[in-house]
């Protein structure tokens, strides 16, 4: 049965869609963008938020947010109610300026990540604002042209998106702009925001539809996790090192702990790697990048890999006392 409440948990990758009130302007000029994001900005710093990716249209906005202390609804209000003040006393206006509540989206990183980036950054090439792909590369209301090295926005998670291509910035940046360049001919995505299966498999009988949540972009098994996730009454953050964490693990299988930065085919070592891997991002709050590094991975193997260790940390609850505990 669809859940009607949101999924606000630190370190889940989150889609959000903001609308001006009766869909009316929320950027009159460029002054009011720049006022947004630098409140955006100041915002991703305090907060300790990942900004992935960014679109600001004229009555609507798009971020790609993945919190890791503060709470999205804690995030978003701070934004959203300090720019309507500012933009009110701008323009001379009262009362409200966004559209009800903010509309979020949980979203299954692994699978979603890059489609999410690139479908967000195509906004304003999709509605016209820039004309050609030479422009949205320059154009200053997108993350797409921070990535592209012909922006800044202080915050948004540069490296980290360019790392998913190469370690090459240079290579990595061709490369994210020709992924982009393919997702052109896409057009609107309706499968990307939320649904679960329903939208992203297209048309079945019901009878063969996962679990399912509006809210939810992800596979059956992805929104089963969340509700359970969602409904522990366990809110847990360690205030552990990775390199500490990283050591304990170390000691308690009596190896080196560079043996841990390597592939390995032991049963013993990967579970390990994947049980910190879970523990974290989900318990932690560490970023999918800063785990990668850690343990010699990429962020998609990371993503794997928390599934895995998940499953090893519920089936051996010690392991988590010896590491983060």
């Amino acid at each position: 049965m669809p859940r009607t409440a949101r999924i606000d948990i630190p370190g889940l990758l989150q889609h959000v869609i903001v609308r001006g009130i009766e869909r009316r302007d929320i950027f009159f000029d460029d002054n009011d963008r720049r006022l947004f994001l630098e409140r955006l900005s100041k915002l991703l710093a305090e907060t300790g938020t990942e900004c992935l990716a960014w679109a600001l249209m004229s009555n609507h906005f798009h971020l790609l947010l993945c919190p890791r202390v503060t709470k999205l609804s804690v995030f978003m209000r701070r934004l959203l109610t300090g720019y309507a003040i500012v933009f009110n006393l701008q323009h001379k206006r009262s009362g409200h300026l966004f559209q009800n509540r903010y509309k979020s989206i949980a979203c299954q990183e692994d699978a979603y990540l890059l489609e999410l980036i690139r479908y967000i950054h195509l906004n304003p090439l999709r509605v016209g604002l820039a004309k050609t792909i030479d422009e949205l590369d320059s154009y200053p209301w997108s993350g797409h042209a921070v990535l592209m090295g012909k922006q800044e926005l202080s915050g948004q998670s540069i490296d980290d998106v360019l790392l998913l291509f190469d370690h090459k910035k240079k290579v990595a940046r061709q490369a994210y702009r020709d992924f982009v360049i393919d997702g052109i001919k896409q057009g609107k995505r309706d499968d990307l925001v939320g649904g679960g299966l329903r939208r992203s498999q297209g048309a079945r009988s019901m009878g063969e539809y996962e679990a399912y949540d509006e809210k939810i972009l992800g596979s059956g098994e992805f929104v089963e996790g969340l509700w359970r996730e969602a409904e522990s009454s366990e809110i847990y953050v360690s205030n552990i090192s990775l390199d500490e964490m990283m050591q304990r693990a170390a000691d308690t299988l009596q190896v080196k702990v560079e043996l841990l930065r390597q592939k390995t085919r032991t049963k013993e070592l990967a579970d390990v790697r994947a049980a910190i891997c879970y523990l974290a991002v989900r318990m932690c709050n560490f970023s999918g990048v800063a785990v990668a590094r850690a343990l010699n991975m990429t962020r998609s193997g990371v993503s794997v890999a928390v599934k895995r260790g998940e499953v090893i940390v519920s089936g051996n609850p010690t392991l988590r006392g010896k590491l983060i505990d």
